[in-house]
């Protein structure tokens, strides 16, 4: 793929679009890509390399910007393995060129490749710089961002900052597609939990003069960063970015969905907020983790099963228990025909997270909706909006 990043500064990374689970987990209908970078200076700097899915295409646009040079360094910005499976293959390529970590990096390096190490690395620390000629690299520690090695790289002379998975998103870069839909499925399902660490990140890069955003996934940002930073600033401060209510329903036999919109058509006429519905059987989890972070008031609607709630329920308030879900309102809805018990199951989840304004007004429907049933339902719009 063709992207100019500037004369010295060269793309080499690949899209795949043939991937069906990204991490084996979250769907990615418009692919993936997978980002890699050379500088072209006096030093040349290979910046990460690629999935071993798309090792042949990756190799061949090196090769090409290359042109028969030698790289003197290989920048491992993160070593997990979409970003780093071919460094064996470089490292046994070019015998002569030094690969560039901190010492979680090469604490971690040996888990995944035999690389003789022996006069192969250069260590860096918090700060410290790296002279490639014209270009200078500095280096910043962004610890749990989403794993304990992931440090970035900042180019001063071209005001580059290489934000290994920050600010990347879902989709392949011949994609036309809103960025920030996918950038915050993104974000909060790879990232969500480490809120803290994304915010010292931000701190170190607001100290920096920074033009263009070179991220492992995703386009490179050049164009009202101020944009994208301020949407991180939100997401990792687990704050909501639209004031409206997302409700997340799951139903057996209808009844329960029925009451779910119902309360849907309620708060369409009882307020202008924004609302979105999901059916949680049937609507990627990914999608509602990132719905659920996305509004500010979050409704579960769900039927007792098993002495318990429904599966599918549990399995999203798993999720969002575990990324960190916080500083929201909620208010639950359960069916149960002759033991209701979904609300006592979910309330646990909730009681956990910091910051969950629980409405009073919960709804227990027998089976199917009444018009007493309505008139709860009506009490519960108004209780969080």
């Amino acid at each position: 793929m063709n992207i100019n990043i500037s004369d010295a500064i060269k793309y080499i990374g690949v899209d795949d679009k043939d991937i069906d689970l990204f991490e084996s987990q979250y769907i990615v209908p418009n692919g993936i890509s997978y980002n890699s970078y050379v500088i072209l200076d006096e030093k040349i700097c290979v910046l990460d390399t690629v999935d071993k899915r798309k090792t042949d295409e990756w190799v061949a646009n090196l090769e090409n910007v290359l042109d028969g040079k030698t790289p003197d360094y290989l920048i491992i910005n993160h070593l997990e393995p979409d970003h780093a499976s071919n460094i064996q293959l470089l490292a046994d390529k070019y015998p002569d060129m030094k690969l560039v970590g901190n010492a979680k990096t090469f604490n971690m390096l040996p888990q995944f490749f035999d690389i003789d190490l022996t006069d192969r690395t250069v260590t860096v620390k918090e700060g410290d710089s790296l002279n490639l000629g014209e270009h200078t690299l500095s280096f910043y520690m962004a610890p749990m961002v989403h794993w304990p090695e992931v440090m970035v790289t900042y180019e001063s002379k071209e005001k580059v900052l290489f934000s290994a998975d920050g600010f990347g998103k879902f989709g392949a870069l011949d994609t036309d597609e809103d960025w920030a839909c996918e950038a915050r499925r993104y974000y909060f399902n790879i990232c969500g939990k480490y809120g803290v660490q994304v915010q010292a990140l931000l701190k170190k890069a607001a100290k920096l003069d920074i033009e263009k955003i070179c991220p492992l996934h995703g386009p490179v940002l050049t164009e009202n960063l101020g944009y994208y930073i301020n949407l991180y600033d939100i997401w990792s401060k687990y704050e909501p970015e639209v004031d409206g209510i997302f409700i997340a329903y799951c139903s057996i036999h209808g009844n329960t969905e029925k009451a779910a919109l119902k309360l849907y058509d309620i708060l369409k006429e009882k307020t202008d907020k924004k609302i979105a519905i999901s059916d949680l059987s049937r609507s990627d989890m990914a999608e509602n983790v990132e719905d659920a972070f996305k509004y500010s008031t979050l409704v579960v609607a769900a039927p007792s099963y098993d002495g318990g709630v429904f599966p599918v329920m549990n399995d999203f308030l798993h999720h969002l228990k575990i990324k960190g879900y916080k500083n929201r309102k909620v208010a639950m809805i359960e069916n149960g025909s002759w033991a209701p018990c979904a609300i006592k199951s979910m309330q646990p989840y909730f009681d956990e997270m910091k910051g969950i304004e629980i409405s009073d007004a919960k709804v227990t429907i027998r089976s199917t909706m009444t018009a007493e049933n309505e008139v709860q339902l009506a009490a519960l719009a108004d209780s969080i909006i």
